[in-house]
């Protein structure tokens, strides 16, 4: 089982693929930027984290986003608490982990990093932190 990550804590899994359901679109940490794709039917983009210390997955978050992607964004694997505010700055939607690791890590410590618009360096020097 897994558990999903939202600003507001765990949740259940929610995302419907089937037959007339939006199609999503697995892409392994180490795929190429330059061959980044999706279309009009792409309604979800999972990118995997094999590693926690495996962080391609971020640039490959921003650069979706920043190509236009506008649909549904998680990152899966092994993503830590740490690592949430990151991640929504990348520009995922959430995140998805196994229970396992939502044992390791409850949703208090998910939540507590679920300011991610606040208290970035960029904030600091803009003195808006």
């Amino acid at each position: 089982m897994s558990v999903i990550v939202r600003d507001t804590g765990f949740h259940a899994e929610d995302w419907i693929e089937g037959f007339d359901a939006p199609i999503a679109l697995d892409l392994p940490s180490d795929t190429d930027p330059a061959t980044l794709e999706f279309n009009q039917t792409t309604r979800m983009i999972r990118i995997d984290f094999p590693s926690f210390a495996d962080g391609r997955g971020f640039t490959l978050a921003r650069l979706l986003r920043l190509r236009g992607y506008k649909g549904q964004l998680r990152a899966r694997g092994h993503v830590i608490a740490d690592q949430y505010a990151m991640a929504r700055r990348a520009g995922f939607d959430e995140v998805e982990i196994d229970d396992a690791l939502a044992e390791r890590q409850p949703q208090d410590q998910w939540i507590f990093r679920a300011d991610w618009q606040a208290h970035d360096y960029q904030a600091r020097l803009r003195g808006t932190a």
